[in-house]
């Protein structure tokens, strides 16, 4: 007999257009091969997830910037489709922070956890997060939130250059603003600038502490709280490659045990009185060796695989079985388990797997179409973007040497940092 309920269908929601994100591919396997009927609300018309042998059905998605009665309305629309209750996981900020709006009136069609009013967008938003982490005694780096040009440019000297530059809800940056979610400012004239666009990136600005990273500087945590407040399945990781190098989403990580990461998650998720799928983002500092919170995602983080269980547990699994009042196993965690995106670590994914196992981001014996359709986009992404930096060299005077375009044509320059996974990955 199976542990899930294969009655209630799930429904995977994604208001994000990035095509290379593997933790839906994730989501859509973990709860496929459960014989979970996986239906996919995102646009995956140039997505490997489309070629999943695990996804029901796909269905179109709100268009980005759709308000939230837009989003109920696509919702409402999937949920007469499929006439019986459904999980309803977001994937990403805009998709969760929509949900925990609509939460009522998408009631009884999805399941939900029960969470508290505002939460979502409260740890979301990184201004707020502040707040929250100094009310719950969590460490994090000292953020100021300028009200004027000329305080930002004072901000950013008594922090001490160079400083993070943060937009409070980088969900609400408008595509081919240049805008990033994230960078790091040299100067107080670049923080002046930055502020000056405030109201295009339609969200405060804030400028925040930079933490010099050490070795096994960069961890996360990923978990679920059940409707006990209890923090199941998930545990802490570390980042040993980023793509790009030192300031990327992660393309290789491996499950760590790290006390001090696990108790300021529960710590943190205990006071908010969190429901729910969390991950969180972590910095040790190289000079103090303290950990500080840097971002808290109110849904699945894109490696949320990397914490199988031995009873094959992880988040979103958690989340189904405990929504369907189902229990959850007692499985054992496996430190030194990896996880390998090929496309940013191509290299570390022909090499053998380590002794704790390892999990591919877009391959799977038991579903290949979607890898196999992955390096095709990869190459033709790959090649737009050569040829698009060497028709910027061509276009200006004194043409940059080849190798120097060749050398960054795949990989963009390393501004940010402090970001999420997923917001990375949307700026690939």
């Amino acid at each position: 007999m199976s542990l899930f309920d294969t009655r209630v269908p799930a429904v995977l929601l994604r208001i994000d257009r990035n095509p290379f994100h593997h933790g839906t591919l994730g989501a859509v396997r973990s709860l496929g091969r459960a014989g979970v009927d996986v239906h996919v609300v995102a646009d995956c018309t140039g997505s490997p997830v489309r070629n999943s042998r695990f996804v029901r059905q796909l269905h179109p998605p709100p268009p980005p910037g759709a308000s939230p009665g837009d989003i109920a309305a696509v919702l409402r629309r999937v949920a007469a489709r499929i006439a019986r209750p459904a999980v309803l996981i977001p994937m990403d900020d805009a998709s969760a922070l929509a949900v925990g709006r609509l939460r009522e009136e998408l009631a009884p069609a999805y399941l939900l956890p029960q969470q508290p009013d505002a939460l979502p967008e409260r740890v979301a938003d990184k201004a707020e997060l502040a707040e929250v982490c100094a009310a719950a005694g969590v460490p994090h780096p000292v953020t100021l939130v300028p009200d004027s040009p000329e305080r930002a440019a004072a901000a950013a000297w008594r922090l001490g250059l160079p400083v993070v530059a943060k937009w409070s809800r980088p969900w609400l940056l408008p595509t081919g603003s240049g805008l990033r979610s994230t960078v790091v400012v040299r100067s107080p004239q670049e923080a002046r600038e930055l502020y000056d666009r405030s109201e295009e990136a339609g969200s405060r600005l804030l400028l925040q502490e930079y933490l010099p990273p050490g070795p096994d500087g960069d961890w996360f945590f990923h978990g679920y709280a059940d409707r006990s407040g209890a923090v199941r399945a998930g545990g802490p990781g570390v980042k040993e490659q980023a793509w790009p190098r030192g300031a990327g989403l992660t393309a290789v990580g491996r499950w760590a045990p790290n006390p001090q990461v696990q108790a300021l998650a529960e710590r943190l998720a205990g006071e908010l009185g969190y429901r729910g799928i969390l991950d969180l983002d972590f910095r040790r500092c190289g000079t103090t060796g303290g950990y500080h919170l840097l971002d808290f995602n109110p849904r699945p983080g894109a490696q949320f695989r990397l914490f199988t269980d031995s009873a094959g547990l992880d988040v979103v699994r958690a989340l189904h079985l405990d929504l369907t009042h189902r229990p959850l196993p007692d499985g054992v965690p496996l430190p030194g388990r990896a996880f390998v995106v090929e496309n940013y670590a191509p290299l570390t994914a022909l090499r053998p797997a380590a002794p704790g196992g390892r999990e591919l981001a877009w391959h799977a014996s038991d579903d290949r179409a979607p890898g196999w359709a992955m390096w095709g986009l990869w190459c033709r992404h790959v090649s737009r973007r050569l040829l698009d930096r060497l028709r910027g060299v061509r276009a200006r005077p004194g043409h940059e040497a080849r190798a120097r375009v060749v050398r960054q044509a795949a990989v963009p320059a390393p501004s940010s940092t402090h970001l999420s996974d997923d917001e990375k990955a949307s700026s690939c």
